[in-house]
């Protein structure tokens, strides 16, 4: 069962994405949760979307742009962060991390639907999301691939 908190957030996150000219994901542990595995904390929900449709976004909710922000392994060349729902919302564009072979984009290639209270959530398919997990490497990441593993 999905916990109430993150059910609220996504419908929140749908709202503000209602609009979106470009294909949009959720991904980390959100995804994961998502895509049924089990036992997955959910701290708050990440958003991959497009340089097109961060600045609507952005400015929709009042949130700023704070790039410059990143850290040793992850960066983007946009990012908010929304505190309004109950789980923090991240926006990225231009989102990469930097792996065991330098810096890579995370650029989904898949996009699956997902219907939480008759809303449409979309996610990169289970395979695209472990890799992912798995090239991030934090001991986290690698627990949440493991949870998606049949």
């Amino acid at each position: 069962m999905m916990p109430a908190a993150l059910r609220t957030t996504l419908a929140m996150v749908v709202g503000v994405m209602a609009g979106a000219a470009d294909p949009w994901w959720v991904i980390g542990s959100a995804a994961v949760a998502l895509h049924g595995a089990d036992g997955v904390e959910v701290g708050d929900v990440d958003v991959l979307l497009s340089e097109r449709d961060a600045p609507a976004v952005l400015a929709r909710l009042g949130v700023a742009d704070v790039a410059g922000a990143g850290t040793a392994l992850f960066q983007s060349a946009v990012f908010g962060r929304w505190d309004g729902p109950p789980l923090t919302v991240e926006f990225m564009v231009g989102f990469r991390f930097c792996g065991a072979d330098g810096w890579r984009a995370v650029r989904p290639v898949t996009r699956e639907l997902m219907m939480v209270d008759g809303r449409a959530v979309f996610v990169p398919a289970k395979a695209e999301l472990m890799a992912m997990l798995l090239g991030f490497g934090r001991e986290k990441d690698l627990a949440r691939a493991k949870a998606l593993s049949p």
